[in-house]
């Protein structure tokens, strides 16, 4: 009997809200419409994923250059693909910039893992689950030797707070625990290697009636009654491009730490999963997917994706108007980057 599949984002979903682990790994549910925000962070870790790859550099900017263009189909069109398509492109021409040399060499891009998740106290493996994942990139520091993981992030902002919770991040602290068993090998750490997304945006200009409201209130305000006042005209994408080019070239939207992780990190990361599947277990034996309303509007004002279905009471309009089927562990699924020649 094959076990069932346990990824960080799974062991997350459930510590976060047990329905919602239910609506996507027992129902298989997903929105139908992909989060805008989510979408543009996996982009990023796509081209990161070609950068630190194989290839001549030629190649390699080539591919990435396409897998944008390719991943925002219709910014010529689409105002909210034209912004994240601006960005993304923007975003790795700081980023290049940024970080020319490494202190590091690459072991390993989108190193998978599959261990068993081990009782800490008996030693024994579990007979239900399996632990599986899947890090950005495994690399070598130069000067000492060390493995270390390396964790692409992008960010909105990248605060006080951002930073003090690095330590706690409990999905660094599998990855590591993880991999060091899976790979025999000590994983001294992890790179935080953060790039903050610019919040510019490109002007609209003003319509017709627009400009003429705000002509006639300077009007108004002026001594002469005359206004000298031109429309505003819709930004360029050269010129907001050009916006964006000197944005990135701020040291500050891009940070790194290096954080040592030590053995008991590893241990209470083992427990804290350990623990977390007698609840799955216990929850599955009875059937009983409490909901967590206090993380129904977690982050900030926007409700979580499964908001509408829990306020319909699982309203089967709702499920087939809003949702559809996936397979879950989507983490796990083969990425298809584009080729580089």
């Amino acid at each position: 009997m094959s076990k069932t599949i346990l990824t960080y984002s799974a062991l997350r979903l459930f510590q976060n809200c047990r329905r919602k682990y239910h609506l996507r790994h027992y129902e298989y549910l997903v929105p139908l419409k992909a989060d805008e925000v989510l979408y543009l962070g996996s982009v990023w870790h796509s081209v990161m994923e070609l950068w630190y790859g194989e290839g001549d550099l030629d190649a390699k900017l080539l591919a990435i250059r396409n897998l944008i263009d390719k991943s925002f189909p219709d910014h010529n069109s689409d105002p909210s693909q034209k912004r994240d398509w601006h960005l993304c492109h923007a975003m790795f021409d700081g980023y290049r910039a940024r970080y020319p040399k490494e202190d590091f060499v690459v072991v390993g891009i989108e190193q998978e893992f599959s261990i068993p998740i081990i009782n800490p106290l008996t030693g024994r493996s579990s007979r239900t689950f399996e632990l599986r994942g899947k890090v950005d990139g495994l690399v070598q520091m130069r000067d000492l030797g060390e493995l270390f993981l390396l964790e692409h992030k992008s960010a909105a902002q990248i605060t006080g707070d951002y930073i003090e919770r690095l330590p706690s991040d409990f999905q660094i602290n599998l990855y590591s625990m993880a991999l060091s068993r899976f790979m025999k090998q000590k994983i001294s750490g992890v790179i935080y290697n953060v790039t903050r997304k610019a919040s510019l945006k490109q002007s609209e200009g003003e319509t017709e009636e627009q400009f003429e409201v705000r002509r006639a209130e300077l009007i108004k305000k002026s001594k002469t009654g005359k206004s000298s006042a031109k429309r505003k005209l819709p930004e360029s994408n050269e010129a907001f491009r050009e916006r964006l080019k000197e944005k990135y070239y701020d040291p500050e939207m891009f940070y790194r730490e290096i954080l040592y992780l030590s053995d008991e990190d590893a241990l209470r990361t083992s427990t804290e999963i350990w623990d977390i599947t007698k609840l799955i277990l216990t929850a599955r034996r009875e059937n009983c997917w409490i909901p967590n309303w206090e993380a129904c509007f977690k982050f900030g004002s926007k409700p979580c994706m499964y908001w509408p279905l829990c306020r319909s009471n699982n309203n089967p309009n709702v499920r087939d108007n809003f949702y559809k089927i996936a397979p879950p562990n989507e983490e796990l699924v083969e990425l298809e980057p584009e080729p580089i020649f």
